[in-house]
């Protein structure tokens, strides 16, 4: 009786969403960029007049994470960012709407691979309309591996000519790029399936299909960390928490540096030995953003640990 109660759970929630993305972007040559569809803008992003200067030379791109919005990640960052004289932009992606309320939608759920697909065809409109030849990504959870995702399959960076590379630099905010427990929700989906119930379906309504791309050990997983897990010529920084309960194990997030590429794997509290940082508090507490900023601008002169 009980197997049954959660099987009816897990369907009925699974039929709440359907995965269909809603964004619509116009070709990079276009004179609008055409992301009506993305919704509003955080404060500080999207401004699409925005010309790089000599000392940020690169627009700064924002990537949420599974299930959020650009809103609900950056409203910190991309007006600081903005304010230290950075182009910066922001997008959401991988989105699904609600079946019984269509006006509802949910960001960063869809196919990891067509949201790489998306963040390409952003980035081209930010190029092109800013005039610049390279830009700066920072990711938030599935947000880093959306952008290694762009990186390695849809045209981010040229491992045959890095010169010629789109991204010049990416900083990771607790990315899942080896996978997740998800704090032990893949536990729980493995107990499930054994015990007769579709077990993945837990983390597919849970997350939508992204998340459950983002379990370790996935074949999606496997093909974006062949080979090298970084590309030539990108710079990459890695930030993580150990107090991170979503990206789990914390330690996971870290990248080892390939041919032609700079890692820099970063705890927080290497920095901030008392940090109690957060997953979702990567995004919004200065101990974190301050290496964000720092990573972005060599300059860059932090604040004190909070």
């Amino acid at each position: 009786m009980q197997l049954n109660r959660i099987m009816v759970t897990v369907l009925s929630a699974c039929f709440l969403l359907v995965g269909t993305s809603t964004i619509s972007a116009a070709a990079p040559t276009e004179p609008t960029p055409g992301f009506s569809t993305m919704g509003q803008s955080p404060e500080g992003a999207n401004d699409w007049s925005c010309t790089p200067s000599a000392q940020h030379p690169n627009p700064v791109v924002l990537v949420h994470g599974t299930g959020v919005s650009m809103t609900d990640t950056w409203s910190l960052l991309a007006p600081q960012l903005s304010s230290m004289g950075f182009c910066v932009f922001a997008l959401n992606y991988g989105g699904a709407q609600e079946i019984l309320n269509p006006d509802v939608i949910h960001w960063g759920i869809s196919d990891i691979s067509i949201s790489a697909k998306e963040l390409a065809t952003f980035v081209d409109s930010v190029r092109f309309h800013t005039g610049a030849r390279q830009v700066d990504i920072v990711g938030h959870s599935q947000g880093g591996v959306v952008a290694r995702q762009y990186l390695k399959f849809e045209g981010g960076a040229n491992p045959s000519d890095p010169s010629q590379n789109v991204v010049h630099s990416l900083v990771t905010l607790g990315a899942t790029n080896h996978g997740t427990t998800f704090g032990g929700l893949q536990a729980n989906a493995e107990m499930l399936s054994a015990m007769g119930v579709p077990g993945d379906l837990l983390v597919q309504v849970t997350w939508g299909p992204a998340g459950v791309q983002q379990l370790r050990g996935t074949p999606f997983l496997a093909a974006l960390n062949a080979g090298s897990e970084t590309q030539p010529g990108v710079n990459y920084t890695v930030i993580a928490t150990t107090q991170d309960k979503i990206s789990t194990p914390p330690e996971a997030t870290f990248l080892t540096a390939g041919p032609g590429s700079e890692v820099n794997n970063q705890w927080v509290q290497d920095v901030c030995p008392d940090s109690t940082v957060s997953h979702g508090e990567l995004v919004i507490a200065p101990d974190s953003l301050n290496l964000v900023k720092s990573a972005l601008d060599s300059n860059y002169i932090s604040s004190p640990c909070t």
